[in-house]
């Protein structure tokens, strides 16, 4: 057997397994696992030493918005620079939201995300199509699921953005893809009551004496665990799949539990921010910066969601990326209802999960692998050719050296932003090597990949765990 590449001397790290053994890649498939591959298959392969690293599948962040118009600009991180970033935290898959602007069709929000990507993206990538307009978007599902596309989104807010499905369209994509084999992704807040108490608190008095802090004011757990009550409700009734995107509470994560007990076919995610930071950093002087939507909720908020990914109704952690320079943040003036919501953190998903998961004994190093990259995949319907190590799968492979910490500093990652919320942060799990599709992009933690090599990764189904 001819390989390309040996990658020796490590520990493979899988969801389920750790051995010690070498991985051989042949083109752009692993192609041998085994004890000292080099020995008989090294005439002209290159040896990569992993010697006291980590080899796990590459990450694969579900949920990331590049160059997305929103609150009034575009987000900062493109496919150039996105995928960069994701490629030196060791992410080798994302998959983004194509969502319709206005009277624009299905097919048009996916050929304009493919036209932000093509010739860009250094890793692979897939797309979530999303409904915005139910009575017109509704007749495309069917012929958008078989191009590739199995997982659609909903948003249960955003009326003024044109994006809101209420629960008649909830139900009608929720029937329509049980019979196609997809699943719904929902952005779960309860939108009316939300609005209510953003008009209630939106006074120039309270807006000067609590500045970004009225953003986890107006959004108290209840706004997203009524929301995500009417998911569970909607898909136990069409016997459907869905999946609660960024979910950020205690509350949420006990609905997810009771409701898959019960036989509720429901997935959730969380995101890195959401079990690394808290609300009060609002309070902070340039607390702006951290507006996310959902926001980020408390400590006791943040040990549920751990305990969820340790236990499993938490099935992923994403970043749900969507990068707000200073100036773009800037917009507010002072108002948190005109706060480019988002932040950057493909680069730091994986070394966040790591440290604070990993290295603080709240998961094993296997539960990371299973929550970063096997169980993204299996989900999305990517697997087994992403997320795995193991014979005829794609060669996407990270390597992280188990203690080695670096310094995180905006100024030397790859996200086009400012400033970044890990900031001066110490964090194990960052690549030292990336593989994508078995081509090598990040070499002793530095970019030497190519714009343009990522592939669009075309799915047939979804939601299985």
């Amino acid at each position: 057997m001819h390989l390309d590449t040996i990658i020796h001397g490590g520990t493979v790290v899988t969801a389920s397994e750790t051995t010690r053994a070498d991985v051989g890649i042949a083109g752009d498939k692993i192609a041998a696992i085994g004890k000292d591959l080099k020995k008989s298959n090294a005439n002209g392969a290159v040896l990569v030493n992993a010697a006291g690293r980590y080899v796990i599948p590459g990450g694969i962040d579900v949920h990331v918005h590049l160059a997305l118009p929103f609150c009034g600009t575009v987000s900062a991180d493109d496919y150039d620079s996105g995928t960069r970033a994701a490629a030196c935290g060791g992410v080798t898959s994302l998959i983004d939201f194509a969502i319709p602007y206005g009277d624009e069709s299905l097919q048009d929000a996916v050929d304009n995300w493919h036209a932000r990507a093509e010739g860009k993206a250094c890793i692979d990538y897939a797309f979530h199509v999303a409904i915005t307009k139910w009575e017109r978007h509704r007749k495309e599902i069917k012929k958008i699921f078989k191009k590739g596309y199995p997982t659609f989104k909903q948003f249960m807010i955003y009326e003024k953005e044109g994006w809101q499905s209420d629960d008649a369209a909830m139900y009608g994509a929720l029937e329509i893809l049980k019979d196609l084999g997809g699943m719904l992704l929902v952005h779960a807040e309860s939108s009316r009551v939300l609005d209510m108490l953003i008009e209630r608190h939106h006074s120039k008095a309270e807006m000067k004496k609590h500045g970004a802090y009225l953003h986890t004011m107006t959004r108290p757990n209840f706004i997203e665990a009524e929301a995500i009550e009417r998911v569970i409700h909607w898909t136990r009734v069409t016997g459907s799949r869905s999946f609660i995107v960024h979910m950020s509470t205690a509350e949420g994560s006990d609905l997810i539990r009771e409701a898959r007990a019960q036989g509720v076919n429901i997935l959730a995610e969380t995101c890195a921010q959401y079990i690394s930071l808290d609300d009060r950093v609002f309070k902070k002087k340039d607390g702006h910066l951290f507006a996310t939507c959902p926001q980020l909720k408390t400590p006791r908020d943040q040990k549920r969601l751990w305990d969820g990914l340790r236990d499993g109704e938490v099935c992923s952690v994403s970043t749900d990326t969507c990068t707000f320079t200073r100036k773009q943040k800037a917009m507010w003036k002072g108002d948190w209802t005109k706060i480019p919501m988002g932040m950057p953190g493909l680069e730091t998903l994986l070394p966040i999960v790591y440290t604070l998961g990993v290295r603080k004994k709240r998961i094993t190093v296997n539960q990371f692998v299973d929550k970063c990259c096997t169980t993204p995949a299996r989900t999305m319907g990517m697997y087994p050719r992403k997320g795995a190590i193991r014979v005829g799968s794609d060669a996407d492979i990270t390597i992280i050296h188990p203690t080695k910490t670096r310094r995180v500093d905006f100024k030397k990652m790859q996200t086009n932003c400012d400033w970044s919320p890990f900031q001066g942060w110490s964090l194990a799990g960052f690549a030292e090597h990336t593989f994508c599709r078995g081509r090598q992009i990040v070499e002793d933690y530095k970019f030497v990949g190519k714009n343009g090599y990522g592939q669009f990764i075309p799915r047939s189904h979804a939601g299985e765990v």
